[in-house]
């Protein structure tokens, strides 16, 4: 969990706990309350009433951005979507008077995917999942007063739960299922969720603006609005398992010809004594493979699965093109914030940078100055990079822009 520099800022506004101490008793442990006292700000800047209001009516807001709940279950999408009229035909586009509506008579709205439409919240998921270096994903959950959107349930990601807006009242309950994979959803052990849900709660807490929950994945959970309306943001953190190690792990043992040997022929697959000596065999295939597979091969793989998951900032088209062409060496550089990437070698003549979705070749006399603009430490002046000769610099400088691997500094 360290982050560069060991400063997490984002982290601080979610938790009143030392980094080092929520990760030794809480980090996929045990939930953790921390009080608005504690906290010392508000979390308005990041979402706030005024802001649904604005995604709902002006924003142009489609599905599957929008989900509405009631009862427990979640309404038909046709119920508050429709065309948006001359020039936006689009028949999934959110009306604004039917989502009213429906909020009006008990319904609870569901804003998905913030991380990646509101601002605000596109900046702080971006910087916590690096201090987290894990994938977010945001959603907002506005419910009316005295309702509940869901039943008692759990998640199979960790999340922070930070109040906007309103007073909601909590039952957490220990998991029925510890350590829940994505593909262990609640609905799998829906009759224990419910017999647990009837005990007594772990922790039983009423969270009011500016107050932030922590609840690792498995954790039963149910919340109730009070008196008026509350609007919290949750944001959901990818878990990253020694499962998927295992996944990753088993994919590369197709490399192995004793392990995609065949079966004998006529094989009674019911019988456990035919099978025996079958497993046998290929468990001591797999244990000798495991014994030559090596961590640079397994984080390559995690790496494949793991980068597609958070994008890099927002960079501005029109304004990054017009200063990649008035470039001067006197200008400054920056890496993209959240970008990821490897350098390597790649013969004599050239180096590969390793993005995700994509690959770039350079000359290997560019590799001291590719690391020089991507590394991270601050803005680099063009006239700073280590090349021979200013047209060079510029010519870098220009690549790295047009290929948004840096911005302007």
């Amino acid at each position: 969990m360290d982050a560069p520099g060991g400063f997490r800022p984002a982290l601080s506004r979610c938790i009143a706990l030392d980094a080092d101490k929520f990760a030794a008793a809480h980090w996929g442990k045990a939930p953790l309350l921390s009080r608005a006292g504690e906290l010392g700000r508000p979390f308005t800047d990041l979402l706030s009433p005024a802001a649904v209001d604005e995604l709902l009516s002006r924003r142009g807001l489609r599905t599957p951005f929008l989900r509405v709940a009631k009862q427990g279950k979640v309404l038909a999408p046709n119920r508050f979507t429709g065309s948006g009229g001359a020039g936006a035909e689009i028949g999934d586009q959110v009306i604004d008077d039917d989502v009213m509506r429906l909020y009006a008579e008990g319904a609870t709205l569901v804003l998905q995917g913030l991380h990646r439409i509101w601002p605000p919240l596109i900046d702080f998921a971006r910087e916590l999942g690096a201090e987290l270096r894990r994938p977010l994903q945001v959603n907002a959950y506005l419910t009316p007063p005295g309702s509940q959107g869901f039943s008692t349930h759990y998640d199979t990601h960790d999340v922070f739960v930070l109040q906007i807006d309103g007073v909601k009242r909590w039952r957490i309950h220990e998991p029925v299922l510890a350590d829940p994979l994505e593909k262990q959803a609640w609905g799998g052990h829906a009759d224990e969720v419910a017999a647990t849900a009837q005990g007594e709660p772990a922790l039983d807490v009423v969270l009011r603006p500016g107050d932030a929950l922590y609840l690792p994945r498995g954790w039963l959970h149910s919340a109730e609005s009070q008196e008026a309306r509350s609007l919290h943001v949750t944001i959901g953190i990818r878990a990253l398992t020694r499962y998927a190690l295992v996944e990753e792990l088993l994919t590369l043992a197709a490399g192995d010809a004793r392990l995609r040997a065949t079966l004998p022929f006529g094989l009674d697959v019911s019988d456990p004594g035919a099978i025996e000596p079958e497993l046998t065999e290929t468990v001591e295939a797999l244990r000798d493979w495991l014994t030559r597979t090596g961590p640079a091969e397994v984080a390559d793989r995690l790496a494949a699965r793991d980068w597609p998951a958070a994008r890099p900032a927002p960079i501005a088209p029109l304004a990054q093109l017009d200063f990649a062409a008035a470039l001067g060496t006197g200008d400054s550089i920056a890496v993209r914030p959240g970008l990821r990437w490897q350098l390597a070698g790649d013969g004599p003549g050239h180096v590969t940078l390793r993005l995700t979705g994509r690959t770039l070749r350079f000359p290997a006399y560019c590799e001291a100055a590719v690391r020089t603009a991507l590394a991270g430490d601050g803005p680099v002046r063009v006239a700073d990079l280590p090349l021979d000769s200013p047209e060079d610099q510029l010519v870098l400088a220009r690549r790295l822009l047009r290929e948004a691997l840096v911005v302007p500094a």
